[in-house]
């Protein structure tokens, strides 16, 4: 990853040495001698080479990005196997770049009143930036989440029938029993063994071309997120009888709302268990002996994380200047504890607001707009010499 930024900066650096014309070379340099017509296209051809290269650290999630402009060919950092498949399917890429969006919403919810807060960087194809280049908790929730967020954006699409290889789970024919007696198979039960194995054949593929402790670690947390979105399946059911007796019913499987799935991987991430790569290769060590050893089910990392507090490029930290924070709480998102000691900032702004509400028949409900001062707490940016520190 250094070695590429470094080559590109080299590039970078010789190719505005042979377009400036302030700049004077030695003689005995090959590429800038000739500062005719072919020493220009020659720079100019190589700069446009740079600019629709790959970048090595992008991945699928920029599919979020792209939206329905979806090219196979155009998304940086697909391994062959991605490429294929999303050739071979458009319908499903469709589908996965809606669930980007999807999951990475619920990401940034969920760490909404915390330091780091699931920030997503525009118009960049790593689209977190480099705080995912450490094996730490963080990038653990992110690769479990991102993998949760395309079984369930699959599993719906088939549902809703907007994917030619597959619909309603067939398996759910027939009869069946529950708690409450008997029912019948029927409307259209969420498909999510499809959701589940296109998005393992499709996510994992990247990591399964390396052999090394990432990739060991990417793959464990993509199947805690696969696995998360089954784990909150539940049967619905419509009664039939007289006056809604319910002596008859018909019930199918459905997906949970993807709070769940967030709300579970977050208990997750609060858990999640520091391991170390085993000798041979396969499996993990916990790092601590008096920890408990880590399940199939448990998000794991090897790395501790940055605090987050400043802005720190090579961490990929963007630091909590100019946060909101709440001054009466104790908690992740109290100003003592989002603004790292550095105090905060308190602005009265004017909020228009809902009040007074009266029903009125039939069937309404009238609210006048009233005007109150609301104190808004923002974190202190750091002194510059404690800020220079970090970049």
């Amino acid at each position: 990853m250094l070695g590429l930024n470094r080559i590109l900066s080299l590039r970078t650096a010789r190719i505005r040495s042979c377009g400036s014309p302030a700049v004077k070379l030695p003689s005995r340099s090959p590429s800038c001698q000739n500062t005719g017509a072919s020493s220009r296209i020659y720079c100019a051809c190589l700069l446009l080479l740079l600019l629709v290269t790959p970048r090595a650290d992008s991945s699928w999630w920029y599919i979020g990005a792209l939206g329905a402009r979806v090219i196979c060919d155009n998304i940086p950092g697909l391994v062959n196997k991605q490429r294929q498949l999303c050739q071979r399917h458009p319908d499903i890429m469709q589908a996965i770049g809606e669930g980007t969006k999807e999951w990475i919403r619920e990401c940034q919810h969920q760490f909404r009143h915390h330091r780091w807060n699931c920030s997503t960087l525009d118009r960049d194809h790593t689209v977190f930036g480099r705080v995912l280049l450490r094996s730490s908790r963080e990038a653990a929730f992110v690769y479990a989440i991102s993998s949760a967020g395309v079984v369930y954006a699959l599993t719906r699409a088939c549902s809703q029938g907007e994917l030619k290889t597959c619909n309603c789970d067939p398996h759910k024919r027939g009869r069946a029993s529950d708690e409450r007696g008997e029912f019948d198979w029927g409307g259209c039960s969420d498909n999510i063994n499809y959701g589940i194995k296109f998005a393992k054949a499709f996510i994992d593929a990247k990591e399964r071309t390396v052999r090394d402790a990432r990739a060991l670690m990417n793959l464990h947390n993509n199947r805690c997120g696969r696995t998360a979105v089954k784990r909150f399946m539940k049967l619905e059911c419509k009664c039939h009888g007289v006056s809604g007796s319910c002596t008859l019913r018909t019930c199918w499987m459905a997906m949970s709302d993807f709070r769940k799935t967030g709300d579970y991987l977050r208990r997750k991430y609060n858990g999640a268990i520091e391991v170390t790569m085993n000798q041979d290769g396969t499996g993990f060590t916990v790092a601590n002996k008096d920890f408990r050893k880590a399940t199939k089910n448990d998000l794991v990392y090897f790395e501790n994380s940055p605090d987050y507090c400043l802005q720190d490029k090579s961490a990929g930290s963007l630091g909590t200047a100019g946060r909101v924070c709440n001054k009466t709480s104790r908690g992740t998102d109290g100003c003592e504890v989002m603004c790292c000691g550095r105090g905060y900032d308190t602005t009265r702004v004017k909020q228009i607001t809902k009040c007074e509400c009266k029903f009125k028949w039939c069937c309404a409900v009238e609210c006048k707009d009233c005007e109150e001062a609301v104190d808004i707490h923002t974190c202190k940016a750091p002194k510059r010499a404690e800020w220079l520190d970090q970049t």
